[in-house]
Order: C-alpha cells, then structure tokens, then sequence
C-alpha cells in the first residue's frame, strides 16, 4: 500500500510556526542563529512535515503562547488617534500605543499598520480606515478577537482572519473599512522581514519551476 502523502503547508502555517519559532527564541530555547536559521528553513519549506520537524523539539507551553499571543492593554490617555496619509504614507510597526478610538485616512497613498507590538488604551478599540484612490495593510497577532465591517466602492478590502477562534476574553479591535477606489488588506500574524519574504518569493519559484518540469 503506497504512503499517505504529507500534506503541502500554507502561507498561514509557514507564518504560524515562525511565530512559534520567534516566541522560542524569546523564551531563551533558540540562539539568534538557530532562529535565523529556522524561519528560513520554515518559509522554505514545501509540506506539514517540514515545519513540523523545525518545532518537533519545542515544548507545548511555547506553542500554546504563540497560539494565544494578543495585545496588552493599558487603559489610559494617549495613544495614536489619527494616522494620515495624503499623496504618501505611513509605516507603523514595533512598540506603538493606539487611542481607543483611531482614524487612519488615505488619500493617494497609503499606510502599512503592524498591531503585533503595539499596546492598546482601551480592551475595546474602534480603528476606522478610510481610503480614497489609496489603501492599507494592516497585520493583527494571532488570538486578538477582530471583528471587521466594510464598504468598499470601485475598490475593494481583502480580509483573511482565518478560522481561529479568540483568545477568550481578550481584548476586542473593532475594523470599519471604508475604500473609494482602493482597499485595505488585513491578515493575522505578523508582516514578514525582508528575509522572510525573500524566503517565500524563493519557495513559491522554485515551486513554479517544479509544476513546468513535471509538464
């Protein structure tokens, strides 16, 4: 009886084990290098199996506190309430404080708003974006309970949340999507470093390459 095949890995589980791998190395059980060296192992990486044998030796706890990681909240004054972008853009990412209630606003350009670092000032945050003939990309940590609406005119929103379920009760974000002739584009899990999109950039060639010789 031939073998069952290993399952091919998604864009979602390349990105889940390497946040896996970056709370491992938070935690002291991988040398910078190992981490290096693991994440482009993970991004590379063609099946389930792979990505499995790059976490077979990391306890559960560090699993388990990557698939829960959320946002810390601190309630509080301050904290970022408007983010504009017109004819440019904004880039937000590492540690950033976000208002309980946030307008980012694009017009002709866009913004790029990573949320893994950032701490919020209320456990119920509204961010409203608004993009005319602009756009944003915004990146929301695994096990933040997100709930989006949207409009989108000549334009349109690409959300990809996945099937997880939220941390229970955790913080709650608000998204209110608002595109005239652009969009916004939110996806959970961290937005890759310029080595880990070089990374994928190379699997998903060398996976093209495979499909023409096979043809």
């Amino acid at each position: 009886m031939a073998e069952t095949p290993d399952l091919r890995a998604s864009d979602a589980d390349r990105e889940h084990v390497a946040e896996v791998l970056r709370h491992a190395a938070g935690e002291g059980r991988l040398t910078v290098d190992e981490l290096d060296e693991r994440i482009d192992r993970a991004f590379a990486a063609r099946t389930q199996g792979e990505l499995t044998e790059l976490t077979s030796d990391l306890p559960e706890t560090t699993h388990a506190a990557a698939a829960a990681a959320t946002l810390p909240v601190k309630p509080g004054e301050g904290g970022r309430r408007w983010l504009v972008s017109i004819m440019g853009g904004h880039d937000r990412r590492g540690h950033w404080r976000i208002g309980e209630h946030l307008t980012n606003l694009n017009i002709m350009g866009g913004s790029d708003l990573d949320l893994n670092d950032a701490e919020l000032s209320a456990r119920e945050t509204t961010i409203r974006v608004i993009s005319i003939m602009g756009g944003a990309d915004i990146h929301v940590p695994e096990g933040l309970d997100v709930r989006v609406s949207e409009f989108a005119f000549m334009g349109g929103n690409d959300v990809k949340l996945g099937a997880e379920r939220p941390t229970p009760g955790g913080p709650v974000l608000h998204l209110k999507l608002f595109s005239l002739m652009g969009g916004t584009d939110v996806k959970r899990g961290r937005r890759l470093t310029r080595e880990e999109r070089r990374a994928l950039k190379r699997e998903r060639r060398e996976e093209r390459d495979r499909r023409h010789l096979d043809h």
